[in-house]
C-alpha cells in the first residue's frame, strides 16, 4: 500500500510539473555567482545514488529535470553512485550543471579526501568517465577546513593540478568547499575561487568562529545572533559576486526537522529551512540531500509552497528570548515598502556602534539605494522579524549617524 501511495503521489506531482521534461514555472533561477550560470535555486546532492539501481536513478533524474532542477553535487566518490548518475544523466548531460568534487576517491570501501597528486588525478578521471562527459562546470576542491589546510594549498601540486584542469577546458570554474567560516573567507578573498559550498542553516549560523558542527561542544554556547565571521563572509559573496552553493540545509542528516535533535531545540519544515537559506543574497542553490523519490517530493513542495508555509519566524519565536532582540541580517523583515535594505543598514550601524565610524561604512551607507531616514514607521517589518527587532528605532539611530 505505501508503494501505491507513494506511485499516486508521484504521478500528482508530475502532472502538476507537466511530463514532458519542460521546467516548471515555479522554479526560481539564480546567478552562480560572476560564472555566468543560472541555477535552479533548489538543487539535488548525490548521496541517495548509492542506494539505487541504475533504474531508479533515471526515475529519479526524471523527477529532479521535471521540476527544474538544473544543479547537482557530486561529492562521493562510491563508483556505484557516479555510474547511477552518470545513467541518469545518459541523454541529456547538457541539462544538468555538475559541481563535482576534486580530492575525492573510494579507497577500502569507502569515500576518502585526498590531497595526494596521483590519488587526485585517479579519482577526478574516474568522476569523469562514469558520468561519461568529458567536463563538469564546476570543479570543487573537496573539503578544505581548517586555516592550515587552506594555506597548504597555495603552491601545491594538488592546487597546479585544478588550475590545470581549468586551462584544459575540464572544470570551467574553480571552487571550494567547507564547513568552517573562517576558511571560507579565506577562500572567498583569495580572488580565484568562484564558487564556495558551505554549511548553512538557522543552527549554523549561530556557530562561533571556526568551530565545526560535528566537534565536541560546538553548540554548547551559540551566538546570540549570526556568526560575525558568517556576516563578513555572505556580506563579501554578495558584494563580490561570489556564488555560495548550500550544504547541510536541514542540518545534516535531518536534524532541524526533529526537535529532539535539532541544536536549538524546535523542529523546522524542509520549507522554512530553504527559505531561511534563500533570504540571504548570496546563496545561489541549496543543494538537498535526497535518498528516494519521497524525499524528493517532498522538498519539491517548496515549490508550491504558500508564503505562510515558508515562513520560519513563528517556528523561531521560542529561540527568540535568548536573542535580545537582536538583529541577525537574516532578511526575513524584507521587503521593505520604501525599499530600505533594512538588514544592510543594521549590519553597517551595529559595526558603526561596537567597532567605530569610519568614512569606509559611511561610503557603503551612502551607496545604498534607499536610507533608514526614508522610513515612515510603519512596522510591517516587525510583523515579520524573528527576533523582535526594533527596527523603526534602529532606522532613527542609523539616520542620525550616517547623516540621512
Amino acid at each position: 500500500m505505501k508503494k501505491v501511495g507513494l506511485l499516486i503521489l508521484s504521478v500528482v506531482v508530475l502532472m502538476q510539473m507537466g511530463c514532458n521534461h519542460k521546467p516548471s514555472n515555479s522554479m526560481t533561477y539564480r546567478p552562480l555567482g560572476n560564472t555566468g550560470l543560472k541555477v535552479s535555486e533548489i538543487s539535488i546532492g548525490c548521496g541517495g545514488f548509492e542506494k539505487l539501481d541504475s533504474a531508479a536513478s533515471i526515475a529519479l533524474m526524471d523527477i529532479a529535470l521535471d521540476s527544474g532542477m538544473n544543479y547537482i553535487d557530486i561529492y562521493d566518490a562510491n563508483p556505484i553512485t557516479r555510474s547511477n548518475i552518470g545513467a541518469a544523466l545518459k541523454g541529456r548531460r547538457d541539462r544538468m550543471i555538475i559541481q563535482g568534487h576534486i580530492g575525492t576517491i573510494f579507497k577500502d570501501g569507502q569515500h576518502t579526501r585526498t590531497r595526494d597528486l596521483e590519488e587526485t588525478k585517479q579519482g577526478f578521471e574516474d568522476l569523469l568517465q562514469r558520468l561519461g562527459t568529458d567536463h563538469i562546470e564546476v570543479g570543487m576542491i573537496h573539503i578544505t577546513d581548517s586555516p592550515e589546510e587552506w594555506n597548504e594549498l597555495e603552491g601545491s601540486p594538488f592546487l597546479e593540478y585544478v588550475f590545470q584542469l581549468k586551462e584544459e577546458g575540464k572544470i570551467k570554474h574553480i571552487g571550494v568547499s567547507s564547513h568552517n567560516a573562517e576558511v571560507a573567507l579565506m577562500a572567498a578573498k583569495s580572488g580565484w575561487i568562484e564558487v564556495i559550498m558551505f554549511s548553512l542553516n538557522p543552527a549554523f549560523d549561530r556557530l562561533r568562529g571556526g568551530a565545526i558542527p560535528w566537534e565536541e561542544g560546538a553548540f554548547d554556547n551559540l551566538q546570540a545572533g549570526i556568526d560575525p565571521v558568517r556576516v563578513e563572509l555572505y556580506d563579501y559573496c554578495a558584494t563580490h559576486h561570489i556564488g555560495i552553493t548550500v550544504m547541510k540545509t536541514f542540518g545534516g542528516g535531518g536534524r532541524l526537522l526533529d526537535a529532539a535533535k535539532s541544536p536549538l531545540g524546535v523542529a523546522f519544515t524542509p520549507e522554512q529551512c530553504i527559505a531561511y537559506c534563500l533570504a540571504k543574497p548570496c546563496i545561489s542553490t541549496c543543494i538537498l540531500g535526497i535518498d528516494n523519490t519521497e524525499e524528493l517530493l517532498t522538498d519539491l513542495h517548496y515549490l508550491h509552497a504558500t508564503d505562510a508555509e515558508k515562513d520560519y519566524s513563528a517556528v523561531m519565536q521560542p529561540i527568540k528570548a535568548d536573542k535580545g532582540g537582536q538583529c541577525t541580517y537574516c532578511n526575513h523583515c524584507s521587503p521593505c515598502p520604501q525599499g530600505i535594505p533594512i538588514a544592510k543598514v543594521n549590519e553597517l550601524l551595529d559595526k558603526a556602534q561596537t567597532e567605530g565610524y569610519s568614512d569606509e561604512l559611511q561610503a557603503q551607507y551612502d551607496a545604498l539605494p534607499h536610507h533608514a531616514s526614508e522610513c515612515t514607521h510603519c512596522g510591517s517589518c516587525m510583523t515579520r522579524c524573528p527576533f523582535g527587532v526594533d527596527v523603526p528605532q534602529k532606522m532613527d539611530e542609523a539616520a542620525d549617524l550616517f547623516g540621512k
